[in-house]
C-alpha cells in the first residue's frame, strides 16, 4: 500500500493532519485537548509510572533507583569451583558464596562474601575502569558465568 499526501488548499496540510503543539496528530483528540500523562515505553496504561519490578534470584531489582551517592550494585548467588575464588583479603574462598558486582566513579569492583556472612572480599584482579554504568549489568553477568561452576 502506498501513502499519499493530503492537502488542503495551497498544499498545506489539510486541518485533519495538521500536528499539534507537541507534535502529536490533532486529529486524534478533540480540538485544544493534549495528551494526558505520559505515553514512553515503560509506563503503565493508566500513563502511571510502572512499579519496580522484583526479579527474585536474579539479585536486582528492575528499574530500582541507584543508591545514594551514584553507585549501583548487583548481586547474585553462586557456587565457587574447584580452587574457589581468589581474594586480595583472605586468599582463596570456596562454597556457596555471594558475587557483587558494584560501579562506582567510572571504576568496577568484583567482590564475593560467604554466603549470609559480613564481609566481603575483592576478588583478585576484579577492578576495572567502566565508564558508562550501564554496562554494569554485562560486566556482573560475565563474572557470574566466569565464577558460578555448581557442576564442580
Amino acid at each position: 500500500m502506498s501513502e499519499q499526501a493530503v492537502t488542503g488548499s495551497g498544499g498545506t496540510p489539510g486541518p485533519e493532519q495538521t500536528p499539534d503543539a507537541a507534535g502529536g496528530d490533532a486529529a486524534a483528540s478533540p480540538a485544544g485537548a493534549t495528551a494526558a500523562g505520559p505515553t514512553s515505553a515503560g509506563m503503565t496504561a493508566d500513563g502511571a509510572p510502572a512499579a519496580p519490578a522484583d526479579v527474585s534470584g536474579a539479585g536486582m531489582a528492575a528499574d530500582a533507583a541507584p543508591p545514594a551517592g551514584g553507585t549501583q550494585q548487583r548481586s547474585t548467588d553462586i557456587t565457587a569451583g574447584p580452587g574457589g575464588v581468589m581474594t586480595d583479603e583472605v586468599g582463596v574462598v570456596t562454597g556457596e558464596l555471594t558475587l557483587r558486582t558494584e560501579w562506582a566513579d567510572g571504576q568496577v569492583v568484583l567482590r564475593v562474601q560467604y554466603k549470609d556472612a559480613d564481609e566481603w572480599y575483592v576478588v583478585t584482579g576484579g577492578k576495572a575502569a567502566l565508564a558508562d554504568p550501564a554496562g554494569l549489568d554485562a560486566v556482573h553477568a560475565i563474572a557470574v558465568a566466569l565464577l558460578n561452576r555448581p557442576e564442580g
